[in-house]
Parts: C-alpha cells; structure tokens; sequence
C-alpha cells in the first residue's frame, strides 16, 4: 500500500482495495519482502484457505502462463489455520485463495513488509 497514487516506472498496476491504494512494485523488491497474516477467525478445508506452491519463490518472476504447469509440476499445500494463528511467508510465493464453500467470515490482518524504500516521491503506507 501506498499513501497516495504517484506514477513510478516499474511500479503498476494500481488498485484500490477497501478505499486503500495499492501497487505491485517491481519483482526486485517483491522477493525480497514478506508477508505476514494474523487470522481472526479459523480457516479449514472449505473457508477458502491460502493455498500455497511450496519452494515457488525461489523460481523467480514466472509468466501467467506457466503457473499452471508449476502448480500441476510441485503441487500446492493449504494452509489451514486456527484464530490467532499467524503465517509468514515470501511474498514472492505463488498464492491463491478459492471462494469459501459455504460462504463464511474468514477474516485476517495481512501485513507486506519492505526493507526497500519506496522510491520518492512514492512513499509506503505505514502501520
């Protein structure tokens, strides 16, 4: 998350997600990052759990097109949770969530954490 939208050359694309603005900076700075997910409520098998391709951030920036092979090739784990469990994990690593089946509230705090500074006059949403 960023503090306000500032055009920056490699840094796109933009969205705004709950009225907060986002970009995907370049690749560089997004293998060196980490996520951090703090779950409010459980997650099992059909709460739209994290799914996750075990080693896949060690690959590097992969096209669209070969996530599918990749994901078929190692395979992808869930990541189960209970309330209060806490996840961290390369940012870089292919990740999807399905819709939870029922529909239910699976809520978490995720937090994306930089060491690189954004570079200005773009500047990082803090906590």
């Amino acid at each position: 998350m960023v503090k306000e939208r500032v055009n920056t050359d490699g840094y796109g694309p933009w969205t705004v997600k709950s009225g907060l603005i986002q970009v995907e900076p370049p690749f560089e700075i997004v293998e060196r990052m980490v996520t951090l997910r703090v779950h409010l409520d459980p997650v099992d098998e059909t709460n739209a759990p994290l799914r996750i391709v075990p080693g896949s951030h060690r690959l590097g920036r992969l096209p669209e097109a070969e996530i599918e092979r990749v994901v078929a090739t190692i395979g992808e784990r869930l990541c189960l949770a209970e309330r209060g469990d806490i996840w961290l994990y390369a940012t870089s690593i292919i990740h999807a969530s399905l819709a939870a089946d029922p529909p239910r509230r699976r809520r978490v705090l995720q937090v994306d954490f930089s060491a690189d500074a954004a570079p200005g006059p773009l500047a990082w949403r803090g906590l």
